[in-house]
């Protein structure tokens, strides 16, 4: 070795990177003038998890379905009742020979008494659950749903008592419309003090599950609407046998 000079390393030939595999596992590709960067499970980009926080947010507060769900049935009530008032309308207003109407038994006047009493037990009631009074709201929950199985006894009642005057829904247009009528709205009666139960079975024990409370609110509302559209139906129905005749 002489003095002043260097002597090379090694050979640059021989310093050429060639492609391989990294330590972890990931091939070496071109990564622009800084060098050469890891891929494949080696520590090269990864996609990020889904985050599924989003979508349990949305399935733990359904109120959008029921929303929907209720307007949905409230409208085929709409146009069944409005079809089923519709013809009563054009043949009280035909002066049909058969058509003979009666006095309303007392069972009608109690039933809407009740009817109207259970809109208001049920107002209370919603606005317990609304403002996490639990035990509140579970009472007159209770109160709602009797008052509706004592609506549908009375109107039973009401069906004997015509029964026991000789009026059947043969021969007379009028008396077949009561029968109708009333029945068909005993039935969506039946199904809102289904919805009722089922309510008043979750409010039955507290908690203080912030999604739980929420859930109620909203199948409070919903079935809130349903149950008042029942009573303000059942007055049209009132004011239409009893005076439209």
């Amino acid at each position: 070795m002489k003095l002043g000079t260097a002597e090379p390393v090694a050979n640059t030939e021989e310093l050429e990177i060639k492609p391989g595999k990294l330590s972890g596992g990931g091939s070496q590709t071109p990564g622009g003038p800084g060098g050469y960067r890891g891929g494949g499970g080696g520590g090269g980009d990864r996609p990020l998890p889904a985050n599924d926080d989003d979508e349990d947010a949305q399935n733990s507060d359904p109120s959008g379905r029921y929303r929907i769900l209720t307007w949905f049935l409230l409208l085929i009530v709409l146009m069944t009742f409005g079809g089923l008032i519709g013809a009563y309308v054009v043949i009280a207003t035909n002066n049909v020979a058969e058509w003979a109407p009666f006095t309303l038994p007392l069972q009608v006047w109690i039933s809407t008494v009740l009817i109207v009493a259970s809109s208001v037990t049920y107002y209370v009631a919603e606005r317990a659950i609304q403002r996490n009074l639990q035990e509140r709201g579970k009472q007159y929950l209770l109160a709602t749903t009797v008052l509706g199985g004592i609506f549908i006894a009375s109107q039973l009642l009401s069906w004997l008592e015509l029964s026991r005057r000789g009026l059947y829904m043969q021969g007379n247009p009028y008396v077949g419309f009561f029968y109708l009528l009333t029945a068909v709205h005993a039935v969506h009666v039946l199904g809102g003090i289904t919805a009722l139960s089922a309510i008043l079975l979750q409010s039955w024990y507290p908690t203080s599950d912030a999604d739980v409370v929420k859930r109620r609110i909203s199948l409070a509302q919903v079935v809130g609407w349903y149950w008042h559209f029942m009573g303000l139906l059942w007055i049209v129905l009132f004011v239409l046998l009893g005076f439209w005749k």
